[in-house]
């Protein structure tokens, strides 16, 4: 996504860069989306990761209510996208370790 010239998404972008701890984050997203919205963006991240695991569409609908547009979705991102998910998913496993 070419975000330059869109002044709103440079500005998200800066302002996701210039986050330092796990609660300034928590409380940038509550000011910035509705619950709604930082839950469906959660739940996408769990889809990827049980994607990235191999899950089965069944499984991920089971355990994470998604429904299969949603899963299909985030398949198609995960594995045709900008690489975004992978890319942050492995440096989550990273810091696990």
């Amino acid at each position: 996504m070419d975000f330059h010239g869109n002044e709103g998404l440079e500005l998200l972008v800066k302002a996701l860069l210039a986050i330092e701890d796990e609660q300034e984050c928590v409380n940038f997203l509550e000011d910035v989306m509705t619950r709604k919205e930082i839950e469906d963006v959660a739940q996408r991240i769990i889809v990827a990761k049980m994607l990235s695991e191999q899950a089965v569409y069944n499984k991920i609908v089971e355990e994470t209510g998604a429904s299969t547009a949603t899963i299909s979705r985030v398949n198609r991102a995960y594995n045709y996208g900008a690489g975004g998910y992978a890319r942050i998913l492995e440096k989550i496993k990273e810091e696990r370790k």
